[in-house]
C-alpha cells in the first residue's frame, strides 16, 4: 500500500509514516494483537522513526499520555467509577428508568435521545462516561453476553458523537468550520446552527436506533430490570458504615454538579474542558471517596489505545500526508455534487483514523479554496458545513471517537461490532449531511 500511494517526493520519513498508517489499520480491524497493544506500537514506531531525524522532536509523540483529551478521559472515568462506589449510578438509574417504560426497544430509545441533548452542551467524551457509568447497573443485572448490552453500548456512544452535530459547542469541528467561515464574511449564529445540525443528528439517531433493533433483535416485550439497589442491606445496617456512605454519596453529587457546571460553562470561564478534569480526580481521591485499589482498576489500556490514536493522527498531519492526497483534488476539474460526496467520505475516512478535529482542520481551508470549481450557484458554506457534519460520523473503530474507546473500555463488546455504526452512519451520514445542507443554504440564500 506504501508503494502503490507514495509519491516521489515523498521523504523517507512520510514513507514510514504512511506504513505505519496502513499497518495500525490492519492490526486494529483483524484484531490480532489488542487494541491497546497497537496504540504502544504506534508510539514506539515513532519514537524510533522521528528519533533518526535530526529535525523532529520524536517525544512529543510520548507526550499524547499527557494530552488534553487524555485528562478529559481520566476525569470521565474517575466520575464513573465514583458513581459506581458510591451507587449513584443506581440510584440515577432508578430515577431514570421508569421515565422510558419497561419495554428495551423504548429504554433504548430514551437512552440515546438523553445522551445526544447531553452532548450538544457539553463534550460527548464525559456525556458517554457518564451516561455508561449511570446505566451499567443494566449490564451487572444481564449476561454478559446480552444483545441489549451491546445494543446500548453501542447506541450511547453513537448518540454522543451524532449529538455534537447540534450546537456549535457540541463538536470542534463545527466550531472550526465556523471560524473559517467567519474569516470569509460568513456568519452562522448559535441558532443557526441548530437549525442545521439538529435535525441531522435527529435522522440519524432514528435511523441508527432502528438497525440497532434489527442487528441485535431487540424485542417489544417488557423487560424488569432487577437492580440490587441500597435499600435495607447489610452495610445500611451498620450505622457509621451507612453514614460513612451517605458522606460520600453527598461529597459525589458535589464533585459531579461542579464538574457538569465547568464543562458546560468552560466557554464562559475561559477554563479548557481538560483542566475541567482535574476536579473529580483530585478531589474524589482527596475527599476518600476513591482509594488507590479503585484508581489501580481505572481502565489504563483504554487511555494507552487513545494516545497512540493522537499521535498517529498527529504524524499524519505533521507529515502533511492527509493535505497532500486531498490536495490532488485541486487540479481536477470536478462536478461540484461529485466534490461534496469527495469531501464527505474522505472526512469520515480520516476521521476514523485520526482526530476530527485534525481532519476538519485540514479540509475546510482545502475546501474553501476549492469553491471556485462550482458554478457559482451554491453557497461557499456547503463544503464546510458538510465537513463539518460529516467528522461527527466517524465511528468504525474504538480509536476513531473517544465515546467508542469508552465503550469498548467495558469488555462486554468487541471491536469488530462498531463496524455496524462505522458503516451504516458513515454512508448515511455524509449523504443527508449534504442533502439538508443544500436544502439550509438555499432557504437562507
Amino acid at each position: 500500500m506504501m508503494y502503490w500511494l507514495s509519491d516521489p517526493d515523498f521523504t523517507r520519513t512520510q514513507n514510514l509514516v504512511l506504513v505505519l498508517l496502513f499497518m495500525a489499520i490492519a492490526l486494529w480491524m483483524t484484531e490480532a494483537i489488542p487494541p491497546f497493544s497497537v496504540g504502544i506500537l504506534v508510539i514506539g514506531y515513532l519514537v524510533v522513526v522521528m528519533g533518526t531525524d535530526e529535525n523532529q522532536h520524536a517525544m512529543r509523540y510520548v507526550q499524547t499520555w499527557s494530552d488534553g483529551v487524555i485528562w478529559l478521559f481520566l476525569g470521565g472515568f474517575f466520575l464513573a467509577e465514583g458513581m459506581k462506589k458510591t451507587k449513584l449510578d443506581e440510584a440515577l438509574l432508578k430515577r431514570l428508568l421508569p421515565k422510558f417504560g419497561k419495554k428495551p426497544h423504548f429504554i433504548l430509545f430514551g437512552l440515546m435521545v438523553t445522551t445526544a441533548l447531553i452532548s450538544m452542551l457539553m463534550s460527548n467524551t464525559a456525556t458517554t462516561a457518564m451516561m455508561i457509568a449511570t446505566v451499567s447497573p443494566i449490564f451487572a443485572s444481564l449476561d454478559k453476553k446480552s444483545n441489549f448490552s451491546k445494543a446500548l453500548l453501542l447506541g450511547i456512544p453513537t448518540a454522543a458523537s451524532i449529538g455534537g452535530m447540534g450546537t456549535i459547542i457540541g463538536s470542534a469541528p463545527n466550531a472550526i468550520a465556523v471560524g473559517a467561515l467567519e474569516a470569509v464574511g460568513i456568519h452562522i449564529s448559535f441558532l443557526e446552527w441548530m437549525i442545521i445540525g439538529i435535525p441531522i443528528a435527529a435522522v440519524l439517531i432514528y435511523v441508527f436506533w432502528k438497525i440497532l433493533l434489527r442487528r441485535y433483535r431487540i424485542g417489544r416485550d417488557e423487560m424488569d430490570i432487577q437492580l440490587s439497589l441500597p435499600n435495607g442491606t447489610e452495610e445500611e445496617a451498620n450505622h457509621f458504615v451507612a453514614k460513612e456512605l451517605r458522606l460520600q454519596k453527598i461529597i459525589m453529587i458535589a464533585v459531579l454538579t461542579v464538574t457538569l457546571f465547568f464543562w458546560l460553562t468552560s466557554k464562559w470561564f475561559g477554563i479548557p474542558i481538560a483542566a475541567v478534569s482535574g476536579i473529580p480526580i483530585v478531589a474524589l481521591t482527596m475527599l476518600g471517596v476513591l482509594d488507590a485499589d479503585d484508581v489501580r482498576a481505572l481502565p489504563w489500556d483504554t487511555l494507552m489505545l487513545v494516545a497512540g490514536g493522537l499521535a498517529l493522527g498527529m504524524a499524519i498531519q505533521e507529515q502533511e500526508l492527509a493535505s497532500h492526497f486531498v490536495d490532488q483534488l485541486s487540479h481536477v476539474q470536478i462536478n461540484f455534487y461529485l466534490l461534496m460526496l469527495l469531501f464527505g467520505f474522505i472526512t469520515v475516512l480520516l476521521s476514523n483514523f485520526m482526530s476530527n478535529t485534525a481532519a476538519t482542520t485540514i479540509l475546510v481551508p482545502i475546501a474553501l479554496s476549492l469553491m471556485s470549481i462550482s458554478s457559482g450557484d451554491f453557497s461557499p458554506a456547503v463544503l464546510p458545513l458538510v465537513i463539518a457534519l460529516s467528522a461527527s460520523c466517524a465511528l468504525l473503530l474504538p480509536v476513531s471517537t473517544p465515546p467508542n474507546a469508552i465503550a469498548f473500555s467495558t469488555g462486554l463488546i468487541k471491536q469488530s461490532e462498531f463496524r455496524l455504526g462505522g458503516i451504516s452512519i458513515g454512508l448515511f451520514g455524509p449523504l443527508s449531511s449534504i442533502v439538508w445542507v443544500l436544502v439550509i443554504t438555499s432557504i437562507f440564500n
